[in-house]
C-alpha cells in the first residue's frame, strides 16, 4: 500500500485499544493523532506495552490473525515464585476451560527496568512477587492472565514488549514512533 503508515505505541495502563469510547474512558485518540491508523490486534485495558498501529491492511491482518502465529512476548509480574513444574506446564501448554493452549516460551527473569505503573500493583506483605518472560504464538482472550492463574501464579502486571520483529525499546507509556519503510 503506497503511503501506508505504521506506528509502534506504548499503550499505558487503563487505555482502550480503540479510538472512541462512549463511557469516556481513555482511548488511543488521547495519545495518537495520526489519521487512518488502526490497532493491529488488541491489548487489554488493564495491560500495558507494545501495540502496532497501521494503515496497512495486510500488516494489520498479519499481526492480528492467529493463523500467522506471530510471536508476542510479555513481561509478567506474578504473585508468588514460579516452580519448575509451573514453568514446565506453561511450556507444554495449559488447559483453559476445555481447550489446551499452544506451548509457550516461559522463563523467570529479574525485575525489568521499566516505568512505575500508576496506580501501582497491589502488594501483599507476606507474598513475594516474581517476573516471567512469556512468549505466545496465539492470542486468546486474556490468555496470559488465564495461563498464569491456571498454574497458581496470578498476574499482577502485564507488559507486552515484543510483537514479531518489533520491540518496545525505550518508548515510555503514551509515546509512539513511526516505522520508516
Amino acid at each position: 500500500m503506497c503511503g501506508a503508515r505504521t506506528l509502534l505505541f506504548n499503550k499505558p495502563f487503563r487505555v482502550l485499544c480503540q479510538f472512541t469510547d462512549a463511557a469516556g474512558r481513555a482511548t488511543l485518540a488521547d495519545y495518537v493523532r495520526v489519521p487512518g491508523v488502526y490497532a493491529a490486534g488488541r491489548l487489554d485495558y488493564d495491560s500495558e506495552g507494545l501495540l502496532v498501529l497501521t494503515s496497512d491492511g495486510a500488516l494489520q491482518a498479519h499481526v492480528a490473525d492467529p493463523r500467522h502465529a506471530l510471536a508476542k512476548t510479555y513481561w509478567v509480574q506474578i504473585e508468588g515464585t514460579p516452580t519448575r513444574a509451573a514453568l514446565a506446564q506453561l511450556r507444554r501448554g495449559v488447559r483453559l476451560r476445555d481447550e489446551m493452549t499452544l506451548p509457550a516460551e516461559a522463563e523467570e527473569i529479574a525485575q525489568p527496568s521499566i516505568w512505575a505503573r500508576t496506580p501501582p500493583i497491589r502488594v501483599r506483605r507476606n507474598i513475594p512477587t516474581s517476573w516471567l518472560a512469556l512468549t505466545l504464538r496465539e492470542g486468546r482472550n486474556r490468555q496470559v492472565r488465564r495461563m498464569t492463574a491456571a498454574v497458581g501464579l496470578p498476574t499482577l502486571r502485564l507488559v507486552r514488549v515484543r510483537i514479531g520483529d518489533h520491540a518496545l525499546g525505550e518508548l515510555q507509556p503514551g509515546e509512539w514512533r513511526e516505522l520508516r519503510r
